[in-house]
């Protein structure tokens, strides 16, 4: 369980393969981790046509990470004129995309989330409130009164 910045820094490093290298060995065994994988992209590139992909991702996080991700490995992503802005397109050659690069944005968008779901948890136990359990949930059915139904969706927006 993730509990600072600066251990999920740290993963997401080792993720990545670019740890924080306290020494000219671990800084080059990092450059010639990350230099094999791009190693194996230009062999990709080079034995297989490259495909255009459209991701659609959750939210804005979520496309951020990816596209820092992309730009990692050196690729453009972008978008077409009136797709939403959580749509990347992607121009790469298939197998590295799945096997390489979607793979290594789940892992770091999984480390992501336990990181911010631990500290919403903690700042509201301790700012808000010590309870920041779910809501409960009742095995009697929803109110079918339409004036009940229209009084719960005034109160959401």
């Amino acid at each position: 369980m993730l509990t600072t910045e600066q251990e999920l820094r740290q993963k997401l490093r080792k993720i990545a393969a670019l740890s924080t290298a306290t020494s000219a060995e671990e800084r080059d065994a990092a450059a010639a981790a990350l230099n094999r994988v791009r190693g194996t992209l230009k062999a990709a590139e080079k034995t297989e046509r490259t495909v255009e992909m459209d991701f659609r991702l959750p939210d804005r996080w979520s496309c951020r990470l990816f596209l820092a991700l992309c730009r990692h490995y050196e690729f453009k992503p972008f978008r077409y004129p009136r797709q939403r802005h959580s749509t990347v397109v992607l121009r790469a050659p298939e197998t590295f995309t799945k096997e390489t690069l979607w793979p290594e944005y789940l892992e770091i968008s999984r480390a992501l989330e336990d990181y911010l779901n631990d500290a919403t948890e903690r700042i509201i136990r301790e700012e808000v409130f010590g309870d920041a359990a779910e809501a409960e949930e009742r095995t009697e059915n929803p109110p079918t009164n339409p004036q009940v139904i229209g009084l719960l969706l005034r109160a959401e927006s």
